[in-house]
């Protein structure tokens, strides 16, 4: 099986240059996921050993869960290598929420999916949005892993990919220093300060 870091490079998932991260922060690379997922093969190549490790440690997975938008993709995939329900939570007035039909049942052990992992803020909202009602949050699964840590929140992430890309805050930032212009990729919009 190919490394994911090659699939993510063939696919020219993998930019360089001065990006806008949703966390506020601002970074010198960019993981564009769906430059990968937009390829059912790939995506399913990618992900294998995401499965693969979830199955080896026994996890109980009855829902897979991706926040909306980069989480959608993943979740769907994952879940249909998995065989389970798969559901994804979206914004509603700024705050990730269930939505379109999808329900979570009271002790169901729900997977959280994203495509890339740098703060967490993304999945620590989608667990926010089905707790209330229970659920047994069992893992944390992801394409790329750039928090550099293999944990969020004490749950494992199993990740296809664990890259280290700098980020930096707004004001120590030497691409803004250098006069890189910045680019805001991602899908969540965000306040930016001028």
């Amino acid at each position: 099986m190919r490394e994911v870091e090659e699939i993510l490079k063939e696919s020219e998932a993998l930019l360089e240059g001065h990006f806008l991260l949703s966390s506020g922060k601002h970074s010198n690379k960019y993981v564009q996921c769906a430059k990968v997922l937009m390829y059912p093969d790939k995506a399913e190549e990618a992900l294998k050993p995401v499965v693969e490790e979830i199955k080896k440690d026994g996890l109980e997975i009855e829902t897979v869960l991706g926040p909306a938008i980069g989480g959608i993709l993943v979740s769907y995939e994952i879940g249909r290598q998995l065989g389970v329900k798969t559901i994804f939570a979206e914004r509603e007035e700024n705050e990730m929420t269930l939505r379109r039909g999808f329900t979570v049942e009271k002790g169901e052990k729900i997977l959280i999916t994203e495509d890339v992992i740098t703060t967490g803020k993304s999945s620590l909202e989608a667990i926010s949005a089905v707790s209330p009602y229970g659920v047994e949050i069992v893992g944390i699964a992801c394409l790329v892993n750039r928090s550099g840590s293999d944990t969020l929140n004490g749950l494992k992430i199993y990740s296809a990919a664990d890259l280290e890309i700098k980020t930096f805050d707004k004001d120590d930032c030497e691409l803004c220093k250098q006069g890189v212009e910045l680019v805001k990729p991602g899908s969540r919009k965000i306040l930016v300060d001028d």
